[in-house]
């Protein structure tokens, strides 16, 4: 149905329902979000496969120096995903968290916060940090709360 409005380009009426729905629908593959969701390209690409959290277990624990104008090495850990194979860096959160975890211990790694899903402030490609050590939160151990369980 065309517009009686002078000036006005877009279906305005009582059947236009379906157009505008059309209409804006187009418009939406230039939105980057859209698209990517869409195209399930974060399912494709991410290690993760799209999941806010996975497990893994603990290949080494690395040192990745921080980019310029820092100067630091952040304590990091090698991860083997379970669900796919995976080999993925992680971070490791908290002053002395690194000396709660061990190698070929079990960790569950969640994504770090960056922008996009990118890596975040001065770790270069460092996408994730770790939130569990063998079932226990980082954050209770760090505190005191819990004990480490041996497995």
């Amino acid at each position: 149905m065309v517009c009686d409005m002078p000036g006005k380009k877009s279906p305005y009426g009582m059947y236009a329902a379906r157009k505008l729905r059309q209409k804006r629908l187009k418009f939406r593959w230039s939105q980057r979000e859209f698209r990517v969701r869409m195209l399930k390209l974060k399912e494709k690409y991410d290690p993760l496969e799209g999941a806010p959290m996975a497990r893994g277990i603990v290949l080494e624990k690395v040192g990745v120096e921080s980019r310029q104008p820092n100067s630091a090495l952040r304590k990091c850990v090698r991860v083997q995903l379970v669900k796919n194979g995976k080999v993925v860096t992680a971070f490791v959160p908290y002053d002395g968290g690194i000396t709660f975890i061990d190698e070929h211990d079990e960790v569950v790694i969640a994504g770090i916060g960056g922008s996009r899903g990118r890596s975040m402030g001065d770790l270069p490609g460092v996408r994730y940090k770790v939130v569990m050590v063998n079932g226990v939160s980082l954050d209770a151990l760090i505190k005191g709360k819990k004990q480490k369980p041996m497995r």
